[in-house]
């Protein structure tokens, strides 16, 4: 009996935090505008001008050359 009160009552817990799930969708604070128009944090990389899309790409092409494994070893 006491088993059988301890299991709906879990059930039912489960089902309220089933029911409880927040949205996902996209929040107002982020926004739409291009990735090279720049970041409002200071993560940025000194050698990028935001707004500026071919420094972003260049600076795109030096990450993958030094994530590249092929061209550290040489």
């Amino acid at each position: 009996m006491r088993l059988t009160k301890a299991i709906i009552s879990l059930s039912f817990i489960f089902g309220l935090v089933a029911c409880s799930e927040s949205s996902q969708a996209l929040k107002a604070s982020q926004s739409d505008v291009a990735a090279y128009q720049g970041a409002k944090n200071g993560f940025v990389d000194k050698n990028w001008t935001p707004g500026d899309k071919t420094s972003w790409e260049n600076q795109l092409r030096v990450r993958a050359q030094i994530q590249d494994e092929y061209t550290r070893s040489k």
